[in-house]
């Protein structure tokens, strides 16, 4: 079987969240997204304008870290000195730094720091992406 046209990118995202309401702030009021769609108060969508972060409230039992799949999610800048940017104003605004920005052997630039569920959020020059948005 052939397959299919090519797809469009992988522009959607959802997470369970036990903190909702810091999670929503942290990626409309630090990283810019906008609320597109709250059907009701246990779910956000969220857009950037090119990509739809959906923001569910965790019901139920404390989740186990070892039950997580995801590593960790990232965000394209255009600039490698972007990096360096959001690094200063995410500092700035007392966000969890768990890597400070280094120069990956590929070229891509790149630091990590934690949303307030704890998920790995990934700020990366990467010059093939980055070029095409």
């Amino acid at each position: 079987m052939q397959r299919p046209n090519p797809h469009a990118g992988m522009r959607h995202l959802a997470l369970f969240v036990e903190k909702l309401e810091e999670t929503v702030q942290f990626y409309t009021d630090l990283l810019g997204m906008a609320v597109e769609w709250q059907p009701d108060e246990d779910n956000y969508y969220l857009c950037s304008g090119s990509d739809n972060l959906a923001i569910h409230r965790y019901h139920g039992a404390e989740r186990p870290v070892a039950g997580q799949r995801l590593d960790h999610l990232g965000f394209i800048v255009r600039e490698a000195d972007d990096v360096d940017a959001w690094h200063e104003f995410l500092v700035a605004n007392g966000v969890s730094i768990k890597a400070a920005p280094r120069t990956h052997r590929d070229g891509a630039r790149s630091f990590y720091c934690l949303d307030p569920d704890g998920n790995l959020v990934q700020i990366i020059h990467h010059p093939p992406i980055a070029s095409a948005v």
